[in-house]
């Protein structure tokens, strides 16, 4: 092994002896493992007398690297001895799955077994539960864990061809997402801002197509320009170096070649092979270009296959992403070479000439032995015999490829664009847009309930995707990427069965504190504990009613236990309304809040981190004290909610008005009936029927904007032109009818509008017997 991996390694998940001094070590391991079985006693290492054995090469490199972790974060020595005096033995055994271990811990010793990638990713969780530092020594705890992966494609993609990150950035980050069992790297090289890897038979993508003259300043709408030149470009020595790197580490780099679109750097680098022939600039601007490589020009295929030739050494992977998305057909259709070749070839329009475009580059990497992904536009047309596709506009393209008996990767943008904001914009670095927090990555299943046992099998894995546009450099990249990776890492390892959302963000607390000592920028987490909360006011409608348990005696309290989202960890605190820094009080003890009655106390702080001194952005929670709602006197004429729909163009929910264009009574709130237009909007309005009292929690889940009022109150604002996006409220209600009304917009692109109403722990209402006009 060479010294390189074991002196990265060494680091991975590391843990100061200070931040743990417990004799009772925790089984906290990410992503979970499929079976742990804890018993009471435990496995101390101590000073110079621990000793290791291995039985193969491959076990002897894994020894090594354990025993370089130890001594970099402990100090302790762990030598090589025989099979009778060892502490840890290392064991190459090639009858377990593929990926799979096995960690046995007893009092005496600690036995892992595996064969390669197995045994790496066991020494990963012999290394996550090495932390417990105690006077005596290393404590382990008594455990038996048998694991192997839930996916066989474990995947995460960087984009580098908006913005070019240097070779120790992408050499520490295959070192992370190895750590976490991820093992596949995909490599977006390139783009129509920028050319990203050395071909030798055309040195102009390089010289001319790695280079932009300045780049977009904002999003898409501000038409700014930084003004600043930007470029680089991956030598093929410095890929295959990369290439090798990770395969150490068991992660697969799968490389991406964009094609037919995505292609202006490569234009400007050679006109002829676009339909007009220039001239092409490498583009300055984000988004989706005209310019495409010429379908009905041979050159461009010869081009394409130089390029691929040349691609195809350097990467050992079996799969060879050519992208295949966001392609106009504009200039296609004005092309008399790609027509000539529509006509020639008896296609019935531009997305079977994209088809044949794909088929023909897979016919090409199929005799070299390799395989195609691409994003699920390669649907369009009819889809290659043998390609995999990678699902990113929602499901319903994997699902599609996986009724056809295609392979596929799931990577919806609702839930795996790790480019997405994560908390407010206000406080986040620019984005492209959307909101995925992590628990909503954490939440997501990719085995789709509408697919049979059989069709289910051709999911063959997840990715998350990291793209650049808004992501400048590699600290920004790690912020986006992490902790969200975690949840990632979780999700294609662990057994459905055996995720835990609550217990993922204790879990994680170790790892986050690995990746802070490692020098990684992930966005630190908010506070365990954290949350909004409506005080339940008894008074005014007689009786406390459901929900009660959040007062605390007459005072209308409430009490909030802060925990830090990573080891080690300081949460500081304000609740004056004042912005909190290193100087405000510490969260150790719980906190007291208690607000008067219709009043809003608004906690803030900021989390920061032992090891480097960062600081969170400032989180912020209500904590309102209200009176409960109480019912209206009505008697409804009949089930289901009013609703008014209007055909045209709106930039907000509230704006929603005028003639409406249609309008009736439905069963619930749905936006099924509006959505064969390109825009409109809808109002509903009715009453909803509580059957207690309570503490309701109502959630809007909606792409674009969405706002709920109840009795004349807003409740939830979700408002604003946006991917899908869920936001919450709560209010107290008394049993019986209340108002509500729903007001919506699409400006056009996806729409989603989903309402959730409930005491939050109990089952939620079934709207289609809730609601009444």
């Amino acid at each position: 092994m060479k010294k390189t991996l074991l002196s990265a390694l060494a680091l991975c998940l590391t843990f100061a002896a200070k931040a743990q001094l417990t004799a009772r070590p925790q089984v906290n391991v990410v992503p979970v493992p499929a079976s742990i079985e804890e018993k009471t006693g435990t496995l101390t290492l101590q000073g110079t007398n621990a000793r290791y054995f291995a039985n193969s090469e491959s076990a002897e490199r894994m020894a090594k690297l354990y025993a370089a972790y130890l001594d970099a974060n402990f100090g302790l020595k762990l030598q090589k001895g025989t099979m009778q005096d060892a502490h840890v033995i290392f064991s190459d055994d090639d009858h377990l799955p593929r990926e799979g271990y096995q960690l046995t811990i007893t009092n005496r010793k600690a036995v892992l077994q595996g064969h390669e990638a197995g045994l790496f990713y066991g020494l990963q969780t012999l290394q996550q539960i090495s932390r417990n530092k105690t006077k005596l020594g290393l404590v382990l705890p008594q455990v038996t864990i048998k694991d192997q992966p839930r996916f066989g494609y474990r995947g995460v993609m960087l984009d580098v061809g908006r913005y070019y990150l240097p070779v120790n950035y992408i050499k520490q980050y295959i070192d992370v997402i190895a750590s976490l069992k991820l093992n596949r790297f995909h490599w977006h090289l390139t783009e129509d801002q920028g050319w990203r890897i050395e071909i030798k038979k055309y040195p102009r993508l390089t010289t001319v197509g790695s280079q932009r003259k300045e780049t977009s300043k904002g999003h898409l709408s501000e038409n700014k320009f930084d003004g600043t030149p930007h470029g680089g470009f991956y030598t093929q020595e410095e890929v295959k170096d990369i290439v090798a790197y990770a395969a150490e580490r068991f992660v697969t780099v799968v490389p991406e070649i964009e094609m037919p679109g995505h292609a202006t750097a490569a234009l400007a680098s050679y006109p002829q092979l676009g339909c007009t022939g220039g001239p092409y600039e490498v583009s300055t601007k984000w988004g989706v270009h005209k310019e495409v490589f010429c379908a009905g020009n041979d050159e461009t295929f010869t081009f394409l296959e130089d390029v691929l030739t040349e691609i195809l050494p350097l990467f050992p992977s079996q799969y060879i992403h050519i992208g295949g998305d966001e392609c106009p057909k504009d200039r296609w259709k004005q092309c008399a070479k790609c027509q000539s070749r529509i006509k020639a070839l008896g296609l019935k329009d531009e997305h079977e000439l994209q088809s044949y475009f794909i088929s023909r580059m897979e016919k090409f990497l199929n005799a070299k032995g390799r395989k195609i992904i691409g994003w699920d536009e390669i649907l369009e047309g009819g889809l290659a015999p043998d390609a995999t596709v990678m699902s990113w506009r929602g499901e319903a393209g994997g699902k599609e490829a996986a009724r056809q008996r295609h392979d596929v990767i799931m990577t919806p943008n609702t839930y795996l664009y790790l480019d997405y904001y994560q908390g407010a914009p206000s406080g986040e670095p620019l984005a492209i847009g959307g909101y995925l927090p992590l628990d909503k990555v954490y939440g997501y299943e990719p085995l789709p309930a509408d697919l049979t046992p059989e069709e289910q099998k051709h999911i063959i894995g997840v990715q998350g995707n990291v793209w650049t546009e808004y992501i400048p450099s590699g600290p920004v990249s790690d912020y986006f990427t992490f902790p969200r990776a975690l949840a990632l890492a979780e999700i294609t390892w662990s057994p459905k069965a055996k995720k835990d959302y609550t217990d993922f963000r204790k879990r994680m607390r170790g790892v986050l504190y690995d990746l802070d000592k490692r020098g990684v920028n992930f966005r630190i987490p908010e506070a365990i504990g954290a949350e909004n909360t409506v005080i339940a006011d008894p008074s005014g409608g007689g009786g406390e009613g459901v929900g009660a348990s959040t007062i605390q005696n007459a005072a209308q309290r409430s009490v909030v236990k802060l925990e830090p989202p990573m080891a080690g960890a300081a949460i500081h605190y304000t609740l004056d309304g004042s912005e909190p820094t290193v100087k405000s009080p510490v969260a150790g003890a719980p906190i007291i809040i208690a607000p008067k009655r219709d009043e809003t106390i608004t906690l803030k702080y900021i989390v920061t981190l032992p090891e480097s001194g960062r600081s969170s952005g400032v989180y912020s929670n209500t904590y309102t004290r209200k009176s409960y709602k109480p019912a209206v006197s009505v008697t409804p004429a009949g089930k289901g909610i009013k609703f008014q729909g209007y055909f045209k163009t709106f930039t907000a929910a509230a704006k929603v008005s005028g003639t409406a264009d249609t309008s009736g009574v439905m069963n619930d709130f749905s936006i099924r009936a509006f959505q064969r237009h390109p825009a409109f909007g809808a109002i509903f309005e009715g009453y909803v029927k509580v059957d207690e009292d309570g503490l309701y929690e109502i959630a809007s889940t909606s792409d674009d904007g969405s706002i709920v009022s109840i009795d004349g109150e807003e409740i939830v604002q979700n408002d604003g032109e946006h991917a899908p996006t869920t936001q919450t409220g709560i209010v107290p209600l008394r049993r019986g009818y209340h108002r509500i009304k729903v007001q919506y917009f699409d400006a056009g692109g996806g729409d989603m509008l989903k309402i959730n109403i409930g005491v939050k722990g109990k089952q939620s209402l079934n709207l289609r017997n809730a609601l009444f006009h």
